[in-house]
């Protein structure tokens, strides 16, 4: 059966035929490839078709598929049980793992999504500080809770109606939202609102539409508006987290954040989230105090497990060493090919179709004009090269250390034939 078959089954019961709507292929055309395994680099797909991947389950999977020290001992963790619901010890280790190596985290509270863990995170701002406005940027996706669902990117930057239908409007009224990029109109928004706000939350490299670095000098004042202001920084760290460095953004620009979320790669493929930060702060939720939050599955051995190992890979900084010179390899290749740019930070990388100025893309309303309408092209023509990109224009590329010079070098043949 091929993939359209599949999915016009997958439709009859699933809306939209996925659960997750970048994976129905709106934003390109087309049916969804189904895959039934991976390893290293590459998907497998159910035809037999073997790809080299560069969307690598959007995040999670910086030591690749299925490698070998994360599958052993998820091997193994699954041979002892793999759902307990009571304490235990290897979200112990993984605590002491986080906390030992990262001095502006103190304690840490395990959940089962980035979802989750930015909701829990504004609800310990809201306790601490007693105020219930949150303070957003356009662009940044901090998830589907009701009132983040406000001018976020991803899945929502392909629609004409950015804001989620079903969400109250008393609570997206608690939203604020301002440019990324804008010192004065930032300004303006705390000199109007910050006696109001619980926490100002940012993705400190946006990279849920398209890849936008940010100045470190307004990330910094972003921090210092809060603190005069009295509210709380929350860092959206759940793509970059222990991607771009073992301390993610905070610590490669030492960034001020009461609070930091994280998921993906803390649980090395599998479902997870969590919210960490000042001792404080993170005592306010229960059972320590009354800033409610719980899960069945929260901690689940075999995510702590999975992220345990993925992190004990990572610990040293050899594989961060490796990633960013296989991206200095990349973007030098891809600044030779006419008609393409790429924005890259670490082994996070975006490419571009279309025409634009010199101005750095940091906002989306500085994304080239003609990109959605061409990238489609770029996708497919990729996809029958076996080459898989993530699914939508405005979702990041990433390298893992599976990935080698050889598997880069096959990208940029695949480039050079796909860009007219």
């Amino acid at each position: 059966m091929n993939d359209a078959d599949l999915f016009e089954r997958a439709r009859r019961v699933t809306p939209g035929g996925v659960h997750s709507p970048v994976r129905a292929f709106g934003q390109v055309g087309g049916s969804p490839v189904f895959v039934r395994s991976a390893s290293g680099a590459e998907l497998e797909a159910t035809d037999g078709r073997r790809y080299l991947d560069f969307c690598m389950a959007f995040g999670p999977l910086i030591l690749g598929h299925r490698p070998k020290t994360v599958s052993e001992a998820l091997h193994a963790a699954l041979d002892r049980g793999w759902s307990f619901g009571t304490a235990e010890t290897v979200s112990l280790e993984l605590s002491e793992l986080i906390t030992g190596q990262l001095p502006h985290v103190e304690q840490i509270r395990f959940v089962n999504s980035g979802t989750e863990a930015v909701m829990t995170a504004l609800r310990i701002a809201r306790a601490a500080t007693g105020r219930d406005e949150i303070l957003k940027f356009d662009g940044c996706y901090h998830g589907h809770a009701d009132g983040l669902l406000i001018r976020g990117g991803s899945g929502l930057a392909g629609q004409s109606q950015p804001d989620s239908t079903g969400v109250p409007k008393a609570i997206g009224a608690l939203t604020r939202v301002a440019p990324l990029d804008d010192e004065a109109m930032l300004r303006d928004v705390f000199g109007a609102h910050g006696e109001k706000l619980a926490a100002v939350i940012i993705e400190p490299l946006p990279a849920n539409y398209g890849l936008l670095p940010q100045r470190k000098e307004f990330l910094k004042l972003v921090s210092s508006l809060a603190r005069a202001a009295g509210c709380l920084v929350v860092l959206d760290e759940v793509i970059t987290g222990f991607r771009l460095g073992f301390g993610g953004m905070a610590q490669k620009y030492k960034l001020d954040a009461d609070l930091v979320t994280w998921g993906k790669i803390i649980g090395g493929g599998l479902p997870v989230g969590a919210v960490a930060g000042r001792r404080d702060l993170m005592e306010m939720l229960a059972p320590t105090g009354d800033a409610y939050q719980a899960g069945t599955l929260s901690a689940n051995p075999l995510a702590m497990t999975g992220g345990h190992a993925t992190l004990n890979s990572l610990e040293n900084g050899d594989v961060y060493a490796e990633l960013e010179r296989l991206g200095q390899y990349l973007e030098a290749g891809v600044t030779e090919i006419g008609n393409l740019q790429i924005i890259r930070e670490g082994s996070l990388f975006w490419l571009l179709t279309g025409h634009s100025d010199s101005m750095p893309i940091r906002r989306p309303d500085r994304i080239p004009s003609g990109h959605a309408k061409t990238y489609p092209a770029l996708f497919h023509g990729l996809l029958e090269q076996c080459i898989y990109l993530p699914p939508s224009p405005v979702e990041a590329c990433f390298l893992s250390a599976a990935h080698t010079k050889a598997h880069i070098d096959q990208l940029l043949e695949g480039l050079r034939r796909t860009i007219p």
